[in-house]
């Protein structure tokens, strides 16, 4: 791996195109209307060469919507060369083919391509969650009852949007035509074509005034150095075969057993830098119902940022490149009609959990080899989606539920936060309740569930939704039956739960995935948040940890006795009786 240009030109280089796709980003969302593009930061921006390496990415984005741009360029590349068309300067393209390399339906990419000189000589790309996608239900989210990919809404294989830079009028007017809150979503779109046309812009710029050939050179050396960064640190785990087992919910009030309780198994080979991720052993694709799993697009991502997170600490390595470099040591492998794995039309939108699941399967599964960098199990999201019709117009509203992570080495496990593969941010209240008939009645820590642990693991929240007019919801979910694991003899975590009041007093429990349901004015719904899995053995808390939570009311004193062996006694450690009870007098 040669050095093709001073180094200190090429760190120059590498900061100009982070500050492209960081200024992609805020530009994104300045301009769009949506909040899950303007507060949730649901979107990914990039730059990538012309065959679709990533060359970076904005600090913003979501690793679920920037780490999928390489397939996304892939797939738009591939449909060209099946189609014998070409790309041209002023093209616009639109893609959201979760086949052909994005992530699912309602995550829409536009990639403007860059010439330099008569050549291409790359993309800047924007990638954005829609909050509907013209699907069979309203909203993009919660839809888990699709039974195959046509029933997921619009797709889109490498659409002009724009030709040789004349807007393509019908596009657009099939687009205004089937989608349900067409203002919102268009004006979105094409805030992300405006973002990618000032990356392309930018990087123009760039290539003007370096040249193509130092500039090329520039990022072929940035590739190499993120790859021998993540060659260092998978050479520094001890060769062998490390294998994990969990367990999703599936539909856990379905009748038949094949789409319930289903497993998630991965095994990893290290072998010098190299690690080989096999998915062998995971439950086979569900045939009408929409968790199955994009093998790029999702669980790729899923395997990257889990390994990248875990073995390249910032604290360690300082700042970290993000770009194609990182994953050429790592390789993936899942059987064809795997639920990582579908065949064609088997249906997807819902992949989010299941995909989470899988990036905490590859945590547990390196735990052993890695101790001190992994946390205990995480406790996973979902995903709500609330809509209805206000004075005659449709309404759609999105809000990422989070989970929580688990204990770690030396620190307690992160609360109420989006966990692994994805970092959305919560939408405000105020946000919320200024343009939805939507009111929060309760937005909280649960208190007396986290999993016990040295280091305890994370809490999740309790978030309670009141409809101020009749609507309706639906919910993509997971983690309402099985416990998000311990390590190191810390305790399991907490599983979710879903609760529906209705205005007549009635109270339901539901399960983790609810497909378009009624709801009537006064109906309250409220999701109960999973907690992590604690880390290490609870007896050897600190005490004085363990008084905080006490007094922090997110443990009672009978828990800190009985989990942590911890006796509290007047709003302070007994400190004799927490030894004898320790066994330490």
């Amino acid at each position: 791996m040669q050095t093709r240009v001073d180094p200190i030109l090429a760190a120059v280089i590498h900061g100009a195109l982070e500050n492209i796709a960081v200024e992609m980003g805020h530009k994104l969302m300045r301009m769009s209307y949506s909040s899950i593009i303007r507060e949730s930061e649901d979107f990914g921006t990039a730059l990538t060469d012309a065959t679709g390496r990533q060359l970076c990415e904005c600090t913003m984005s979501t690793p679920l919507q920037s780490g999928p741009i390489p397939g996304y360029i892939a797939g738009i590349l591939g449909e060209l060369e099946k189609r014998g068309d070409k790309v041209q300067p002023g093209d616009v393209f639109m893609h959201n083919d979760p086949y052909g390399g994005a992530s699912h339906g309602p995550d829409v990419g536009f990639a403007v391509p860059i010439f330099h000189k008569g050549e291409l000589a790359g993309f800047s790309v924007t990638t954005a969650h829609h909050l509907d996608i013209g699907a069979l239900t309203p909203g993009s989210c919660g839809i888990v009852d699709a039974v195959d990919t046509y029933a997921e809404g619009l797709q889109f294989k490498a659409i002009r949007v724009y030709d040789a830079g004349r807007k393509v009028e019908p596009v657009w007017q099939i687009l205004r035509s089937n989608i349900r809150i067409a203002d919102l979503v268009v004006g979105d779109m094409e805030a992300q074509i405006a973002a990618a046309r000032i990356g392309a812009e930018r990087y123009s710029a760039l290539l003007e005034q370096y040249g193509l050939e130092t500039v090329t050179g520039a990022y072929e050396d940035l590739l190499d150095y993120s790859e021998r960064l993540m060659r260092d640190a998978i050479s520094r785990i001890p060769d062998g075969r490390y294998n994990a087992r969990t367990f999703i919910d599936g539909y856990l009030d379905d009748p038949d057993p094949a789409l319930k309780e289903l497993p998630i198994e991965v095994t990893l080979t290290v072998s010098g830098s190299d690690i080989h991720v096999d998915l062998t052993g995971t439950a086979p694709q569900t045939t009408n119902k929409p968790i199955n799993m994009p093998l790029v697009g999702t669980v790729d991502c899923a395997v990257w940022l889990t390994l990248r997170s875990i073995l390249l600490d910032s604290d360690v390595y300082g700042n970290i490149p993000q770009n194609s470099g990182l994953t050429r040591p790592i390789t993936i492998h899942a059987p064809k009609g795997c639920l990582a794995n579908p065949i064609f039309p088997a249906p997807v939108i819902a992949r989010f959990c299941s995909g989470n699941a899988v990036a905490d399967t590859v945590m547990k599964a390196i735990a052993p080899a890695v101790p001190k960098q992994v946390s205990a199990g995480i406790g996973n999201l979902r995903v709500m989606a609330f809509s209805g019709a206000s004075g005659g117009k449709p309404w759609v509203h999105m809000e990422i539920m989070e989970g929580a992570y688990g204990g770690r080495a030396g620190k307690d496990g992160m609360d109420a936060v989006d966990t692994l593969y994805a970092n959305t941010r919560n939408n405000p209240i105020e946000d919320i309740e200024s343009h939805l008939p939507l009111r929060v009645l309760q937005y909280e820590l649960r208190e007396d569930v986290a999993g016990a642990g040295t280091w305890r693991g994370g809490i999740g929240s309790i978030r309670s939704f009141e409809l101020l007019e009749d609507g309706a919801v639906s919910v993509e979910g997971d983690g309402q039956r099985f416990r998000p694991w311990g390590f190191l003899d810390g305790k399991d975590g907490s599983p979710a739960k879903v609760e529906l009041a209705r205005a007549s007093g009635d109270v339901v429990n539901l399960p983790s995935k609810i497909p378009y349901r009624q709801l009537a004015k006064g109906d309250c719904i409220t999701a109960y948040g999973p907690c992590g899995g604690g880390y290490g053995d609870p007896t050897k808390r600190d005490p004085k940890l363990v008084l905080d939570d006490v007094l922090d009311e997110l443990i009672t004193p009978e828990t800190a006795q009985s989990d942590y062996a911890v006796v509290i006694a007047g709003g302070a450690v007994d400190e004799a009786a927490t030894r004898r009870l320790r066994g330490e007098a």
